[in-house]
């Protein structure tokens, strides 16, 4: 058997985590370590290790698994699995990131304080005004690529969960010196290499500020987006460079993608939820996705979290005009119906 790439944890959702492991399982024989794995993820696992990864005894577990088989390498898209990633990865001597640097990475106050020691503006409670962008960069040694920027629209408060996020192949914030040199410092500052990083900015009149420092895989299907616009696989690359390897992050497309999620009106319980199959036939969809089932409880979007987002939809394009163009047109081949918890028989 090839060597093997241990995977922490598949994600919760097969709607949006069956896209990165179906596209590592093509590349490299994964074996899950976790508890019971889901039955969509089944069908991409070589093997199965039954540990749990947030324990210390999931690593003595890990161990003698990789006594006895070829280990490549570790690695998890879930921001719960990053510090057991590190310290597997440190104890095998396997590519990875410094286990101080992924417990700063999950812990937004710790993040905070280490960017400010190094002189880079977190972005703070108070600041909420300015667009919202993410870096997607792959470090190489000393180089960090920016592959793509992702922008997000956000949502109503006080949750504000994104509502879409797009990727345009020429963005000109691409060339922007400033956001350059705040991504820059900031893999610098958390000894980053050898990995994905999602970088969150948030754009202001005191320049780019650090909202969020993410070094794995992001989610929201955020990749999909970048290799329909780029030709960018950072799936590939995030494993690639899990296992040793140097990947190509070359564009190859000069495009435009993006995603709108669905969220409740009201809160209560989903009564009726449809999908048009006509918007299949939409020239720039590339899928249209139901999240939630009728029967469900949902939160309304000014307080819902991903697990209330009813559906998602991915549009592609020349540019983010038509991309947007798009979204739109999508939108009506869904219905929804949430019967609101304060009624008296919605019970």
């Amino acid at each position: 058997m090839p060597q093997s790439v241990l995977l922490l944890g598949t994600g919760r959702r097969a709607a949006y985590d069956e896209y990165p492991l179906a596209r590592i399982a093509a590349a490299h024989p994964v074996v899950l370590v976790g508890t019971a794995p889901p039955a969509w993820a089944r069908p991409y696992l070589a093997g199965h290790l039954v540990a749990d990864p947030g324990r210390e005894a999931a690593a003595v577990a890990v161990a003698r698994y990789a006594a006895r088989h070829r280990v490549r390498g570790v690695l998890t898209w879930a921001g719960e699995h990053l510090t057991g990633v590190a310290r597997l990865a440190a104890r095998l001597a396997l590519p990875g990131i410094p286990y101080e640097t992924a417990a700063a990475c999950t812990d937004p106050a710790a993040l905070s304080a280490l960017l400010a020691r190094h002189k880079i503006l977190p972005a703070g409670r108070e600041d909420t005004e300015g667009p919202l962008v993410s870096a997607e960069a792959v470090v190489l040694d000393d180089e960090v690529r920016i592959a793509a920027l992702t922008r997000t629209t956000p949502g109503p408060p006080p949750a504000r969960q994104p509502l879409r996020h797009s990727v345009h192949a020429h963005d000109g914030l691409l060339h922007n010196p400033f956001l350059r040199h705040t991504v820059e410092r900031t893999v610098r500052a958390l000894g980053l290499a050898h990995t994905v990083v999602h970088i969150g900015l948030r754009l202001t009149a005191r320049g780019p500020l650090v909202t969020d420092v993410v070094p794995h895989l992001p989610g929201d299907l955020i990749p999909l987006l970048v290799e329909r616009a780029t030709g960018v696989d950072l799936v590939r690359a995030a494993a690639a460079l899990a296992t040793g390897g140097l990947p190509d992050v070359t564009p190859t497309r000069q495009r435009a993608a993006a995603i709108q999620f669905a969220y409740p009106a009201a809160t209560g319980r989903l009564t009726h939820l449809h999908l048009d199959p006509a918007a299949t036939y939409e020239p720039c969809a590339e899928r249209m996705v139901l999240t939630r089932r009728p029967g469900d409880p949902v939160t309304a979007a000014g307080h819902a979290g991903p697990a209330d987002r009813l559906a998602h939809w991915v549009a592609e394009g020349e540019d983010p005009a038509e991309c947007e163009h798009a979204l739109r047109g999508m939108a009506h081949y869904l219905s929804a119906a949430v019967v609101p918890t304060s009624w008296p028989h919605a019970a």
